[in-house]
């Protein structure tokens, strides 16, 4: 270990006694770096290899000249993620299934939403690392007195909050979309309730709703938008509205779909389902306006204690204190 000690001493002069750290700091990175493409490599499955050897060859036409509708969700940039795929997506299923149910919640819904949502996590965590590190080099070169722990802050912070912050993004969209959701679900059941009414079918009354809540309520309209295509291409009724209750995870569409289904399965009206239901909702609407406008005097109280309060006792109690200093100036003297 002798031939150590040089490269020590080098590293302490040019770079103060914190110098073997950023050494073993930058091998660490440097090996991270060239391992990283050995475990992101995908192997090709030896079954789609001899498939397509197997498979005839056919012309390609060019994409321009086929038509087609726009049914899937998708982004050329995450499909380049597909290779990584072992990598940045969890191996557990259940935990899939929860990582993709919640970026639904928030409105994403390709195929590669997971692994583009954990590429962010690892592009943003070892970018401000990275920040890190360099604000750290650059302190210590230029202070003398900052310590071993504030150095390590500097570099881990930064890293952990570019790995949380995709998740706090995403969570935040979830809240934002579901109260969009609460907000504009009671218009929504009252315009069902009336297509229901003039005669159109259910299916025909999700449609037309969709396409009219569209301007002020995009997000719901895009779930009954999901319905409507669900529906025609031919899946159950009760699996669809149970879906939609499940990727929307708010409680009065969970329970809007009870009443559909319980509204089906006993052969009951729907019309005198849905006009109950958008009654109740009409008055939770109201029952949430009122307790928002009750907890407004609460959360102005604070203001008005740090605002009202100091100038007031300034002007009934400045003048007596300022004549009580002169008061006693005059007896001092």
């Amino acid at each position: 270990m002798e031939f150590l000690q040089p490269i020590n001493e080098y590293l302490t002069q040019n770079f103060g006694e914190l110098g073997p750290l950023y050494a073993v700091g930058l091998l660490g990175v440097l090996c991270i770096v060239i391992t990283l493409p050995m475990f992101l490599r995908k192997q090709v499955d030896p079954l789609d290899r001899l498939k397509g050897a197997q498979a005839p060859r056919q012309p390609v036409e060019p994409i321009a000249e086929i038509p087609q509708a726009k049914l899937r969700h998708g982004n050329k940039s995450t499909e380049k993620l597909d290779k990584f795929a072992n990598f940045l997506e969890p191996q557990d299923e259940e935990e899939l299934s929860a990582a993709r149910l919640k970026l639904l919640r928030a409105g994403y819904r390709s195929k590669s939403a997971v692994r583009a949502f954990h590429f962010a996590q690892l592009v943003l965590g070892l970018g401000f690392l990275f920040l890190g590190v360099m604000y750290a080099v650059v302190t210590s070169a230029t202070s003398e007195e900052i310590s071993t722990q504030q150095l390590m802050l500097s570099v881990l912070v930064p890293g952990g909050v570019g790995y949380f912050l995709p998740k706090y993004w995403v969570t935040r969209r979830v809240q934002s979309r579901q109260e969009e959701i609460i907000n504009g679900f009671p218009d929504s059941l009252d315009m069902l309730l009336v297509c229901v009414e003039a005669g159109q079918s259910l299916d025909q009354a999700i449609i037309r709703v969709s396409k009219e809540i569209r301007a002020g309520y995009p997000a719901l309209a895009e779930e009954f938008e999901i319905v409507s295509h669900e529906i025609k291409a031919g899946k159950d009724k009760t699996s669809v509205l149970k879906d939609m209750g499940e990727r929307c995870g708010v409680a009065d569409v969970s329970s809007f779909v009870t009443v559909l289904i319980q509204s089906t399965s006993f052969g009951t009206s729907i019309a005198d389902a849905l006009r109950v239901y958008a009654a109740e909702m009409r008055d939770k609407r109201v029952m949430r306006a009122e307790e928002a406008a009750n907890k407004l005097p609460t959360k102005l109280t604070l203001g008005t204690m740090m605002f009202t309060v100091p100038p007031l006792l300034i002007i009934l109690i400045g003048p007596s204190c300022y004549g009580i200093y002169q008061m006693l100036n005059s007896a001092a003297v």
